[in-house]
Order: structure tokens, then sequence, then C-alpha cells
């Protein structure tokens, strides 16, 4: 059953079954295990930046294609829903007609870069959509009273999907972990810590929204799993490897090429779609920033390139740091003398300089990434377990 869910491809890592199991149990019992709003809008960014760095893998890690212009399709998709809203009210039907509109754009725009790609390879092709992007972003910004320029829009999302539509009359239970822990190491006891942690949570729109996004997510990723170790996924990697190779063998390698693009796009646009729905609000610094494309390529990087697991992991641990690493550190020099090297180096205000060396140090640690790099350990200890076994003894004769 797990072999066909996973089409084959195991973590094949202790460590990385342990932290993938993790994230997702994190991920389906998120809203009763986390409480506030920001641990809840940062789950359902999880989700829809798996689909948007798992999508640019697809390109980046598994063909070698080299595109600055992914944030562009993950706009579309948002700017799509928000037009659509605002033009034709908060209906599922307005929904579907901007889903609709922006795919066939980006199907379009892909296909463009995906055939540009013949006569433009490599770092050239990069700096072209680099400057498609940019073009992208300008457009935007100046078409006011289509886009709302720098102001944005706002997204009028189904009120089924709101936060004042009540699926349930009646709250549902749930366990702070965090305040379990905290109570723990506080108070020293287990059952008033117990009692501490356990909440109410009153069940929206919002939570079916979330739990649609994250059914999106799962959908995706195993979608993506299947794709990579198909045939052919497998042409893509051999033309990751060697395209000329690939085409010595009697492989259309602009079709595959471009197929590639075209899937990491739409997959691209769904993943703004649900961006908008979730966020209620799209502006070109939240959906085409070019800083979000760099915490993109961030995201693979950290995972590791040419996994998709990587992409969850990825993803989970670039988030996590993004949204709590200030506040961890603000707790670091809470008792710390005013004033002091220390305050001054690790200060809430220096979250940068730390998430920037945190990057610095996955790298140098995890040069295949956090799966690639666990991956390999756990190929490692498998390859000195095999070298202490004995020898099989000959075969013995009846």
């Amino acid at each position: 059953m797990f072999n066909r869910i996973l089409s084959g491809d195991y973590p094949r890592s202790r460590a990385l079954s342990a932290l993938l199991v993790l994230i997702g149990v994190c991920l389906a019992l998120g809203p009763f295990l986390f409480p506030g709003v920001r641990a809840f809008s940062m789950l359902g960014m999880i989700c829809v930046f798996i689909i948007v760095v798992a999508s640019y893998d697809l390109m980046l890690g598994y063909t070698h294609i080299v595109s600055f212009a992914h944030t562009m399709f993950f706009g579309i998709g948002a700017y799509g829903v928000a037009m659509s809203t605002d033009a034709f009210g908060s209906g599922f039907g307005a929904v579907f007609i901007g889903v609709g509109g922006a795919v066939v754009m980006s199907i379009l725009l892909s296909l463009l870069l995906g055939l540009l790609s013949l006569r433009v390879k490599a770092i050239f092709f990069a700096l072209v959509t680099l400057a498609v992007a940019f073009a992208f972003l300008s457009l935007v910004t100046q078409l006011y009273n289509i886009t709302g320029g720098e102001d944005g829009l706002a997204v009028r999302s189904p009120r089924e999907l709101g936060p004042a539509f009540r699926p349930f009359d009646s709250s549902l239970p749930g366990f702070s972990v965090v305040d379990f822990i905290t109570g723990v190491i506080s108070q020293g006891s287990i059952g008033q810590a117990f009692n501490d942690a356990v909440f109410e949570v009153r069940v929206s729109g919002r939570h079916l929204m979330y739990y649609i996004t994250f059914a999106i997510s799962l959908g995706v990723f195993l979608f993506l799993l299947r794709m990579v170790n198909s045939p052919f996924g497998r042409v893509l990697q051999a033309i990751r490897e060697n395209e000329f190779r690939a085409q010595a063998l009697g492989y259309r390698t602009v079709f595959y090429r471009t197929a590639a693009v075209i899937v990491s796009a739409v997959l691209a646009t769904l993943a703004g779609v649900l961006f908008a729905l979730i966020n209620r609000y799209v502006n070109p610094e939240n959906t085409l920033n070019f800083e979000l494309m760099v915490f993109i390529l961030l995201m693979c990087v950290i995972g590791g390139m040419g996994t998709l697991y990587g992409a969850v992991v990825g993803t989970a641990v670039f988030l996590l740091a993004q949204n709590y690493l200030q506040d961890l550190l603000g707790l670091l020099v809470s008792n710390a003398e005013p004033g002091s090297l220390f305050a001054e180096l690790a200060g809430p205000d220096r979250w940068l300089l730390w998430f920037g060396l945190l990057f610095v140090l996955s790298v140098y640690f995890f040069p295949a990434g956090i799966v690639g790099q666990l991956r390999l350990w756990a190929e490692r200890r498998r390859e000195r377990k095999a070298d202490k076994t004995p020898a099989a003894s000959p075969l013995k004769q009846e």
C-alpha cells in the first residue's frame, strides 16, 4: 500500500522518516495542537509553499532548469482569484473563473518560456526569465485600476471559507503541545500542565479552507512523487545529467523540458490561488517580489534539490525560522545584562544576521540539503554494517 502511495520512493533514512512523520502530524492536526492566529497562519503558509517549492524543484532539481519567473506564476494565481472575486462577487463561481483564467494564462506564458529554451540555455535562460518576471511585476504595479497597484487587492473569499461560517454549533477539544511542555518545565507537574494545555477550538470556515489547502498540498506532493518516478521523470533526470546523451537516445528533450516548465507553472498558479484565499489579500510584495523568489530557492536548497521530500523539510524549517527565530532570540537575551556584547549580538533586532548564519551553517553541514545528507549518512551506516557482517560460509555439501 505505502509502496503505491509513495511510488516506491521511500525516505531511506530513519531520521528523515521520523522528521517527515512529525511534520505530517503537525500539519494534519495543527489547528488542534497550536492555538493562536500566528501559528494557524504559518501552518497554512507551509502547506502553500510546499506546493511552490516542490513544483520549482521539478524544474531545478530534476531537470536542471534555472528559472526566476516562478513567482510570476504564483502571482498570476493570486491576482487571478483577487480580480475575479472583485469583479464577480465572493461566490465559488467567481473563484473558479479566476482559477481557470489564471491557469490558461500560466500555460500560455510557460509554453512560451519553454519554447524559448530552444535558443537560450543555462544562465542566459535564467536571465531572460528574470527579465520577464520584473516586466510582469512592473505591469502589475502600474495597472492600478485593475490590480490595485502597490496597494494590492482584497480577496472576497466565499462565506463558507471565512471566519464567520460555523459548521458546528459546539467547540472541539484541542491540546497545546507548546503550553504543555512549557508548563512541565515551569511548574514541574505533568497533571497541572496537561490541564492547562487543554483548550477549545471553535471551528470556522478558516479551518475548512486550511484543510482544503492541506489536502491539495498532500495530493500535489504525491502526484509529483509519482511523476518523477515514472518514465517521464526518468527522462527529466537524464536531461539533468546529460541532455546531449538523452537526445542521442532519441528523446525529444525540448518536449520534456517544456512539459516540466508547464506543469511547474500550473502548480505554482494553484499555490497562488490557495495563498490568496487563505491570506485574503494580495499585493506585489507578497506575491511577485524578487525576495520571495530568493526564499523559494533557499527552501529548495536547504531541503535538498532533486528530492521532493526536501520541499517539505526545507519549507517547514525555513518558515519556522523566519517566524520564530526573533522570539527565540528575545527569550535568550531576556536575562542578559543590557548593553552587553551578548545582548547586542543576540538581540531580536539581529534576527536576520542569525538567520543568514543558520543558512550558511546548513549549507556547510548539509551540502546535499537536509534530505540528501540524511540519506547519505544512512547509506554510509548501511555500508559499514554490511562490511562488519561476516562473509557467508561456503555452500554445505549435502
